[in-house]
C-alpha cells in the first residue's frame, strides 16, 4: 500500500514572499513521493512581490507564476505541520495540529541584499525541518 504524502503548510500574511520562499525550497529539498508544501496567507496579495521573484531566480527558482491563496481551516486540514511566519493571531487555530512559529522578517519592499538574506534564513530552517522530520530527496 502506498505511503500517503504529507502536506506541510507555510503560511504569512500575504503569501507573497516568506511562506512561498519556503514552500519552494521545501519541494525542492524533500522526496516528492513523501511529502509536498504549499503555503497560504491569511490577506493574500494580488501576487508575489517581485523582489522575492528576483532573490528565488538567483537560485533556479521560479516563482513568476505563483499566485498567493487565502489561508483556510480546509486548506490545513489534514496537514502534518503548518509553519506560521509573522500572521500571529490572524492564523488558523487548527486543533490536533503540530506548528511552528518562525519570527522571519517582511521582504516585501526591501532592498535585494536584504531579500536575499531573509531567503537564505527561509532555506536553511526549510532543509533543518526536512532533516527533522527525515524527508530528504534522494542525491544523484
Amino acid at each position: 500500500m502506498a505511503e500517503r504524502v504529507a502536506t506541510f503548510v507555510f503560511a504569512c500574511v500575504h503569501n507573497a514572499a516568506r511562506s512561498q520562499i519556503a514552500a519552494a525550497f521545501f519541494n525542492a529539498l524533500a522526496a516528492p513521493a513523501r511529502a509536498r508544501a504549499i503555503s497560504a496567507g491569511t490577506q493574500p496579495a494580488a501576487r508575489v512581490h517581485p523582489e522575492v521573484v528576483e532573490a528565488m531566480r538567483e537560485v533556479g527558482i521560479d516563482l513568476s507564476g505563483a499566485t498567493p491563496k487565502l489561508l483556510t481551516p480546509e486548506l490545513v486540514q489534514g496537514a502534518s505541520l503548518l509553519v506560521t511566519m509573522g500572521c500571529g493571531e490572524t492564523c488558523p487555530i487548527v486543533p490536533g495540529l503540530r506548528r511552528e512559529d518562525w519570527p522571519l522578517a517582511d521582504p516585501r519592499g526591501a532592498a535585494l541584499e536584504r531579500v536575499r538574506a531573509i531567503r537564505d534564513e527561509i532555506r536553511a530552517r526549510v532543509a533543518d525541518l526536512v532533516a527533522r522530520e527525515n524527508l530528504q530527496a534522494a542525491q544523484h
